[in-house]
């Protein structure tokens, strides 16, 4: 029987006082005091009544659903295989079977011989509700796989080791790791990190096989609870690279992997706002910062003394450093140039010989791929745009010609000739021009539905690459928009900082202000825009419909960090810490507690009407913890003086990515768009 009212959550006083100011949060109870588990029967009561009444809304939708489901299941060719890449004596590819939901990983011989399994995760992961490999990494002799798998969404992954050719399970198993996977010393020691209670990666430990954890030596402990640890091998394999970093500042030590208990060498001692990255080549450290221009440098130093550093290619406001990759005989540096992707090789000793890679399309997104091997004639490069499907594409540095080897087929069939795409840059309020990424087909009327994406934070940029689900709403006749909004690295670090710290609202305007111009450019109306975004994606969503309300007709909002103002102020939350470089400590500066508090979208929900809106969770997710979203929407459901739809969805067994498999994260999606088309008449 249908559902006919929505779940009433319930409110008990709660009042904390920062700055003097008190703080009154009636739903503070949804929060589980034993978090990370969640027992108590009154908060799974609230999220389950919550789900029921999602199922019951969309179940009117469920054929649309199960028709959007079935038409994004059709492009993807399900019995598929990745282009075999050469490391050492193997040959290693991955390949899905039809209808699996996970893949297989496989090898062969470079000089003959059979295929071998050396990884299953469909075997992996058969009975269980959720499945992820983390880290994979075969030992430098080729005879041992090391592995983690998190079965429960919760980031806390187990780590096991096997024979390949014997299929033998080793004794070694470690639980709790968050981490890449390292072999070191001839293959007798695995380097990895450890999740810390409050899930932070504070500490990279060495395994000997063979002996107990226990007895596993912390190689490094980081002692700054915003800072991060991680770990990786330098180029040429020599080197074990330690690395620890918050949002905007970084530090390594190097350690020789046949060595790794030799005592570490310090490049750059930490330097608030300077991050840094590095590789090796013999005795020269090549060094990638942000020291000298916010925009990076590349630099090299002896190893000797990093810190004597001579440039090798100068900062710039219209370049953008993105990375560098070091090879035997020439070196590949990343950049984007107003938010074009540019990849070039270099020769070491000849700084005047650059050798650009050309693409044939005005808009794409390329980089390096998977290139595992030191001494290397060709490049694996990645391609793809809006309208042009995935491609793997290998460059024969000699030559200079580009090969296609494999570009994504969409089995139910795709004409890239019907679609058009446009970069179109947008006036927001303040003069400042923010490039929008456009596609559609090209017998849409104009003035019909749009959907905008952004997301504007941690400087990570939204490329405007291919996308097979994204054609069921432009097939329908929507067209689909990306604002490379301020607080992503879109256009560079300074297009970062302009959207982070206290010029945080500039993201939320300037997605304002992108929907506004493309009404006024024709593309659309007010009331035909539907939006979603996730994790601070999802904050954006909060941010926007508490200002423009009457822009959009529909929002999707997946584990949204919607309560940043509390989140902020706890320290003991699992990313807090290193999170206030990015939006700065509530608790110590009354500045940032007073702009936090303007735009945390929970805080700011008010007697109004709001869009339709679909919002997502997960009972696991220790990124956004399921709280948030969950007291957001009560308190939405207090405080709205509207009738649309307010659907909160929690995954029950799932974290911060939703479900797993390649086939159920597809139902999501197909709700999320059936939401969407539903609310717009569509």
């Amino acid at each position: 029987m249908a559902l006919t009212t929505p779940p009433v959550a319930a409110k008990h006083p709660h009042v904390e006082t920062q700055h003097g100011i008190a703080l009154s949060d009636y739903y503070a109870w949804l929060r589980d005091p034993g978090y990370p588990e969640v027992k108590d029967p009154a908060i799974l009561a609230h999220l389950e009544a919550e789900n029921a009444w999602f199922e019951s809304r969309m179940a009117g939708q469920q054929d649309r659903i199960d028709m959007l489901f079935k038409e994004m299941r059709a492009r993807i060719k399900e019995a598929d295989k990745s282009v075999p890449q050469r490391d050492g004596d193997w040959l290693y590819w991955i390949e899905f079977e039809e209808g699996a939901e996970y893949k297989k990983w496989w090898r062969k011989p470079v000089a003959g011989g059979p295929d071998e399994l050396i990884l299953d995760e469909v075997a992996l992961a058969a009975g269980l509700d959720y499945f992820r490999l983390g880290a994979i990494a075969v030992s430098n002799d080729g005879k041992l796989l090391a592995w983690s798998v998190d079965d429960n969404g919760s980031e806390r992954f187990t780590a096991r080791i096997k024979v390949i050719a014997t299929g033998e399970m080793l004794p070694d198993e470690i639980p709790g790791t968050l981490s890449s996977l390292v072999w070191v010393a001839q293959d007798k020691g695995l380097v990895y990190s450890l999740a810390n209670e409050q899930w932070r990666i504070d500490n990279a430990r060495l395994h000997w096989l063979g002996t107990p954890i226990s007895s596993d030596v912390e190689l490094y402990h980081e002692d700054d609870e915003g800072f991060r640890v991680g770990a990786s091998l330098s180029a040429n394999e020599e080197w074990l690279i330690i690395g620890t970093s918050d949002h905007e500042t970084s530090e390594i030590r190097l350690v020789p992997t046949a060595d790794p208990l030799a005592a570490p060498i310090l490049i750059w001692p930490r330097q608030t706002g300077v991050e840094y990255d590095v590789d090796l080549i013999e005795d020269i450290v090549f060094i990638h910062s942000n020291a000298h221009h916010e925009n990076f440098t590349i630099d090299f130093a002896p190893l000797a003394e990093p810190t004597v550093t001579a440039p090798l290619i100068a900062g710039s406001d219209d370049v953008y450093l993105t990375g560098f990759e070091l090879f035997a005989d020439f070196w590949v540096v990343e950049s984007r140039v107003r938010g074009l992707d540019h990849i070039e090789v270099r020769y070491y000793g000849d700084d005047d010989r650059v050798e650009p890679i050309d693409f044939p399309e005005a808009s794409y997104v390329a980089g390096l791929g998977d290139n595992p091997e030191w001494a290397v004639t060709t490049l694996r490069l990645s391609y793809e745009s809006m309208v042009s499907p995935a491609s793997v594409i290998d460059y024969d540095v000699a030559a200079r010609t580009l090969t296609t080897l494999k570009v994504q087929e969409i089995p139910s069939g795709y004409d890239a000739a019907l679609y058009a795409t446009e970069r179109l840059e947008i006036a927001a309020r303040d003069g400042t021009m923010v490039p929008v990424s456009v596609v559609y087909r090209k017998d849409r009327q104009p003035g019909g539905p749009l959907h905008l994406y952004g997301y504007g934070a941690y400087g990570i940029a939204i490329d405007p690459g291919f996308s097979t689900t994204r054609l069921s709403l432009v097939d329908r006749g929507f067209a689909y928009a990306i604002a490379h909004i301020r607080g992503g690295d879109d256009l560079g670090r300074a297009w970062y900082k302009a959207g982070k710290l206290a010029a945080r609202t500039n993201t939320f305007t300037d997605f304002v202000d992108v929907a506004k111009g493309l009404i006024e450019h024709g593309y659309t109306a007010a009331g035909k825009i539907s939006i979603s975004g996730g994790s601070a994606g999802g904050e954006l969503m909060g941010a926007v419909i508490n200002s423009d309300p009457d822009l959009w007709g529909a929002v999707v909002a997946h584990v949204p960090f919607v309560d940043v103002l509390n989140t902020m102020l706890d320290a003991s939350l699992p990313l807090t810490p290193g999170e206030w470089p990015e939006w700065g400590n509530p608790i110590e500066d009354k500045a940032a507690f007073e702009l936090i508090r303007s735009y945390s979208p929970y805080d700011q929900v008010k007697a109004q009407a709001y869009p339709p809106l679909l919002v997502t969770a997960g009972l696991n997710d220790p990124r956004v913890t399921y709280w948030e979203p969950a007291k957001w929407v009560a308190r939405l459901r207090e405080l709205k003086t509207d009738n649309n739809e307010l659907l909160l969805k929690t995954n029950m067994g799932a974290g911060h990515g939703g479900k797993s498999g390649r086939f159920e994260s597809l139902k999501e999606t197909a709700e999320e768009f059936a939401f969407i088309l539903w609310q717009l008449s569509i």
